[in-house]
């Protein structure tokens, strides 16, 4: 894609979805890190209805790092792989409380040494919540409309990371994804994407590609 087409579908994007907007509830960044682990496979509106009472029975850091694995289990069941999350929410929480003083790492390095927490998370705390961007976050939606768009040809979220990086500018890599997910969810969707009525289609390279 040439670079004037980049910034036209980049205009485009801040005029559907100008507001950075974060869509799971959260009053701090550990919150938010919690109700990231607890999103993988599992959609943001789950995630919504069990970190409310996640988090009144263990309201701090300190609180979940001495938590019971079976009581948090049986809080985060409905999320799925409510085991393997469990213990990384736990885990990290402990990390957080020992090596960390009790804030939330702030570096991607730092971010990385923390259970349950890949690249695409880091990559959440860092440019959603912290406002210094690392890279992009590529889930499905980012991955499934980089492609229709003709922006990557890669398939594997950490080349096509490295794709987006190249091109759109660095100002905007924090507010892109949650665009591009927004734009996935309500129009480009993955079974059959509105192609009728996005308004990105005179710039999309793969128009009705599925």
């Amino acid at each position: 894609m040439q670079k004037t087409n980049i910034l036209s579908l980049l205009k485009e994007l801040k005029r559907l979805y100008p507001k950075h907007v974060i869509p799971l509830h959260h009053k701090n960044a550990w919150e938010l890190l919690c109700a990231v682990i607890l999103s993988a496979q599992c959609t943001d509106a789950r995630v919504n209805t069990i970190t409310p009472h996640l988090f009144k029975k263990y309201p701090t850091v300190q609180d979940l790092a001495k938590a019971n694995l079976k009581d948090v289990e049986t809080i985060i069941h409905s999320a799925g792989f409510y085991h393997s999350k469990a213990i990384s929410l736990i885990q990290m929480s402990k990390r957080i409380c020992e090596v960390y003083g009790g804030k939330v790492p702030q570096t991607m390095e730092e971010l990385l040494t923390l259970r349950g927490v890949a690249r695409k998370t880091a990559n959440v705390m860092l440019g959603d919540y912290f406002k210094k961007p690392a890279g992009i976050v590529v889930d499905t939606h980012v991955k499934r409309l980089s492609f229709r768009l003709g922006l990557t040809k890669e398939t594997d979220p950490v080349k096509i990371e490295k794709d987006l990086t190249k091109i759109i500018p660095y100002k905007y890599w924090g507010w892109v994804a949650i665009a591009l997910i927004l734009h996935g969810r309500q129009v480009c969707n993955a079974r059959k994407p509105g192609c009728a009525r996005c308004t990105l289609a005179g710039l999309c390279l793969r128009k009705g590609v599925k």
